[in-house]
């Protein structure tokens, strides 16, 4: 890898660090729910030129936007609103690497060698650790709620490695499309006093906002694509794990949360699991389909999909 795509896979991820911060300012000024729609209807105002109507995966595409997009971005912002401490909620977002691979043995048939058995044991471990965090252990919504959106994530990246020749742009769009009004209908259900937390919001959470929009998914997701036409899944997995570290210092100098040493060592722990999970290749019987589970990192990485073909080319 040239020094120029280093420094992008780089950047990328310093992004979809700081993205977890951009969240957790919105959800300090309005509802969770209501702040993913606002998301979505961004991108979907900007994405909506590259909407195609996909023959045939509808239904499919349908599911993977509602897993990956409404109901994914609900949880784990609203793990985010529940929470105090995001450094143990961005290491948390990593058991979608886990999940998706698990995921993948119980409902594609995949077989998988004991190293990422290990990998898997060491990544739940991991956050076990964290959740006994004296700043973490008290408030145990947060920690459940990302949880449960990590492991939707990666079941929309089972339903999404069934979808064929649909680009990156098209899928945030197809996404955005589909989870905005549901969202802002759930919002309006179970939320109360959104419109006027939406009203009197600073300048900071528009920013914020704008950010995770259009730099987390538009900047974020197009280089990504950018660089897995040209480069193993397997190879750019292990470095969105840097998407993490990032989260973790961010929350630390912009935030001023402590970072405790259970914190750190479950940190580690879990982030070894997703290394081992992300750099071993599954073994997959004959005629079935290429693995994404390595592909899940990116998925943790920006709480959002890349693609509905990362099949990785060389170039």
């Amino acid at each position: 890898m040239p020094p120029r795509h280093l420094l992008l896979l780089i950047i990328v991820n310093l992004v979809w660090g700081l993205n977890l911060i951009a969240g957790k300012i919105g959800v300090d000024h309005i509802p969770p729910v209501m702040l993913a729609g606002l998301r979505f209807a961004l991108l979907m105002i900007v994405l909506a030129p590259f909407l195609r109507w996909q023959k045939g995966q509808m239904p499919l595409l349908i599911v993977v936007c509602i897993t990956m997009g409404a109901l994914h971005f609900a949880l784990i912002w609203g793990g985010l609103a529940s929470a105090d401490n995001v450094a143990g909620m961005a290491v948390a977002i990593q058991l979608a690497v886990p999940f998706a691979t698990i995921l993948s043995i119980v409902l594609l048939g995949e077989s998988v060698a004991w190293r990422r058995w290990i990998g898997m044991l060491l990544a739940f471990a991991g956050v076990v650790v964290i959740a006994f965090d004296p700043a973490i252990i008290g408030q145990p919504l947060g920690l459940l709620l990302v949880t449960a959106g990590a492991f939707v994530g990666a079941l929309g990246v089972i339903g999404m490695k069934r979808l064929r020749g649909i680009g990156v742009m098209a899928m945030q769009a197809w996404l955005a499309l589909i989870s905005t009004p549901i969202l802002l209908a759930v919002s309006w259900l179970t939320e109360h006093d959104q419109l006027d937390a939406v009203r009197v919001a600073p300048p900071i959470v528009w920013g914020a906002l704008l950010f995770s929009s259009l730099g987390a998914s538009l900047f974020g997701h197009g280089t990504m694509y950018y660089l897995i036409q040209r480069y193993d899944v397997s190879l750019l997995a292990p470095f969105n794990l840097l998407a993490t570290i990032f989260a973790v210092i961010a929350a630390v100098v912009f935030l001023g949360e402590p970072l405790t040493l259970r914190i750190v060592a479950g940190g580690s722990i879990t982030l070894l699991g997703v290394y081992i999970i992300a750099k071993r290749q599954a073994v997959r019987p004959p005629g079935a389909p290429v693995s994404l589970a390595a592909a899940a990192p990116t998925v943790a990485a920006d709480i959002g999909t890349l693609s509905g073909d990362s099949r990785p080319r060389r170039g």
